[in-house]
């Protein structure tokens, strides 16, 4: 860099390692697939990329399929971005190839959720796991550069003793022993992603990966809330407690979680940021008030005028072996019939352990700031509730009848 008198950067040079930084951190051009593009945080994650300033050049859908609702969603953005829409399978490796042909940047979000144990193990394994490692294949395959996971908290615990955190982050040192099976997929798919960091690409390129370990996501269109919210209006307005109010845990509003994917992104294109990302994960949270999951059901629609149970419907160990007690019922059934009971001891372990992390990492090391407030995340989710609790009252009424 040359230096004018006095030692210091001319002005002009200034202007143009700015401008080269500023390019850098920015997606302007870039050819980008996301996966599960369909579900509750691929859709935002594509709303985001299509209203980004400057215009990528494309950005790929994928998804086993797509609801008319998203599909019109994505057509409010019909601009300076192509947008195209991949149906398959990423169990398809051919499907995979042609996907990713012509990609500079992958944002994986596709998964398959199962906290109850609904999902048969192998179904769970060929999806999580097996897809991920497919993916990355292709991506060095096809010569693609920049690859995000999007894991979950999950992955670090809580272990099955409720060993709590507070506050924690990337160097917290955490006993994780969960057999669960989400669990056990997401933790295998996210070795695979960060393992695959510096592996050379086809055109002697180098593949570059982080992971993004997601608290509990909340907001608009959320399955999750969907589903308390039913139980809540079939229990006359009282949202029934699953967790105890001491459990602390920071869920993260799906705007937010989705910004820190661009975020990610625009690291991984800027040299001086992608030395510090690449090959790590970080914990992503915003600024939600801690508070135990049933009470994060109950701080969105109180205005609405809904209660919520005063406690746990009987005391945590009773619970707990109580669920212990239905998991070997399951077990006994199996040669007969297949039982999944309503709860097992990892719900109940995961619903009632404080559990928090911040997101100061994911800030120095990429530039992650919370997008959303928590006084407009509450609002929009609020909004979103309250305009769909008469669909759901009739649809609840029709199904009971």
């Amino acid at each position: 860099m040359k230096k004018e008198a006095g030692g210091e950067p001319s002005s002009r040079d200034s202007k143009s390692t700015s401008e080269e930084q500023a390019r850098a951190m920015s997606l302007a051009g870039v050819s980008c697939l996301v996966t599960g593009a369909g579900g509750f945080l691929g859709q935002r994650i594509v709303c985001l990329l299509l209203e980004e300033e400057e215009a990528l050049a494309e950005v790929r859908l994928l998804d086993k399929a797509f609801s008319a609702e998203a599909l019109s969603r994505f057509d409010k953005f019909k601009g300076k971005t192509e947008v195209k829409i991949l149906e398959g399978d990423i169990r398809d490796v051919t499907f995979l190839h042609r996907a990713c042909q012509g990609v500079s940047l992958v944002i994986h979000t596709a998964s398959l959720i199962d906290t109850l144990g609904l999902i048969d193990k192998k179904l769970l394994w060929e999806v999580n796991v097996t897809g991920t490692q497919l993916l990355l294949e292709a991506c060095v395959r096809c010569n693609i550069q920049h690859f995000i996971y999007t894991s979950t908290i999950e992955v670090t615990g809580p272990n099955c003793r409720g060993d709590p955190i507070f506050n924690g982050d990337e160097d917290t040192a955490y006993e994780s022993t969960s057999k669960f099976p989400y669990a056990q997929s997401k933790r295998l798919a996210e070795e695979s992603v960060l393992k695959a960091d510096g592996q050379v690409l086809k055109d002697g390129g180098t593949l570059m990966t982080c992971a993004l370990r997601s608290m509990y996501i909340f907001g608009e269109g959320c399955p999750f809330l969907q589903g308390h919210l039913d139980k809540c209006l079939l229990n006359k307005n009282i949202y029934l407690r699953f967790s105890r109010k001491e459990a602390l845990v920071n869920p993260v509003y799906v705007g937010n979680i989705a910004w820190a994917h661009l975020q990610a992104a625009k690291a991984l294109r800027a040299p001086q940021r992608a030395k510090h990302v690449r090959g790590r994960f970080y914990y992503i949270s915003d600024d939600t008030p801690h508070m135990s999951y049933a009470d994060l059901n109950y701080e969105l629609t109180k205005e609405l005028g809904f209660g919520i149970e005063p406690r746990l419907p009987m005391p945590l160990p009773v619970l707990y072996y109580f669920s212990l007690l239905l998991e070997v019922l399951s077990f006994l059934l199996r040669p007969f019939v297949r039982y999944v009971p309503s709860t097992n001891r990892h719900l109940v372990t995961l619903l009632n352990t404080p559990f928090t992390f911040s997101y100061r990492k994911a800030q120095q090391d990429f530039g992650y700031v919370p997008r959303y407030t928590w006084e407009e995340a509450k609002q929009g989710t609020g909004e979103w509730i309250a305009s769909v609790i008469p669909q759901r009252r009739l649809c609840l009424q029709s199904s009971t009848a």
